[in-house]
């Protein structure tokens, strides 16, 4: 039976590019994101077929992820691998933000992690399946006034904590933490930096794979993967 995949923020950028390969692969896959006209131009070039949903919601909101994880239970029966890509930065620093745009921010980069893992997990110990979390480079550096990576440092601890939760269970854990990836993450920060080398989102979406294809019984806890030539 084909396995059943969720991923989040999967409209665009690495998480269009993992529901792609993944459906390549043969997976039933339910892409989340928050702008339903985004998730539409995503299903039409991803082309026709039963082996894509497509749901409209927030992933720093619980009744969304709640309803997300019901309604793909409901259409296919099972749930075998989900990955946590939501997520954005915010240009400037910590001085500059918004107070309320930092705040949608920690509840979508932090909490929509960990909602996910809250709604799946039942299923994931019946399947022992695999859950894995996109976090960063930048949550394991820090740079001046960085929100993001505040968040990211989070999302890392959290990927920890679930592996040690759910070991006993035989889910796999992984924490993939890309550097710079030239993708619509970029959008809001002026876009990629131009001196610096950057990853394709395909690249980061085989670093996915990767995890999410290994044998019974092996569990990536993490990936790093930079383009070569970042320092950072």
């Amino acid at each position: 039976m084909e396995p059943v995949t969720v991923v989040t923020g999967g409209s665009s950028g690495i998480g269009a590019a993992t529901a792609r390969a993944l459906l390549k692969q043969g997976h039933r896959v339910a892409v989340t994101g928050r702008d339903a006209e985004r998730l539409a131009a995503f299903a039409a070039s991803a082309g026709p077929g039963e082996q894509l949903l497509t749901i409209a919601g927030d992933a720093g909101d619980a009744g969304d992820v709640a309803a997300t994880v019901r309604q793909v239970v409901d259409t296919w029966g099972r749930l075998d691998t989900v990955i946590a890509n939501a997520g954005f930065s915010l240009p400037g620093t910590l001085e500059d933000h918004d107070p309320v745009a930092m705040r949608s921010m920690v509840l979508t980069n932090v909490l929509g992690p960990a909602l996910l893992v809250r709604e799946t997990l039942p299923y994931l110990r019946e399947s022992k399946g695999r859950i894995v979390v996109v976090g960063s480079v930048a949550g394991i550096r820090n740079t001046p006034g960085n929100m993001y990576s505040v968040t990211k440092w989070a999302v890392h601890a959290l990927v920890e904590n679930v592996r040690l939760l759910v070991a006993k269970d035989h889910v796999g854990v992984t924490l993939v933490a890309p550097g710079v990836v030239d993708s619509p993450f970029w959008d809001e920060r002026g876009g990629t930096p131009q001196a610096a080398p950057a990853l394709t989102v395909e690249q980061i979406a085989n670093a996915i794979l990767f995890a999410v294809n290994q044998p019974e019984g092996v569990d990536i806890s993490q990936l790093v993967v930079r383009p070569t030539g970042q320092l950072g």
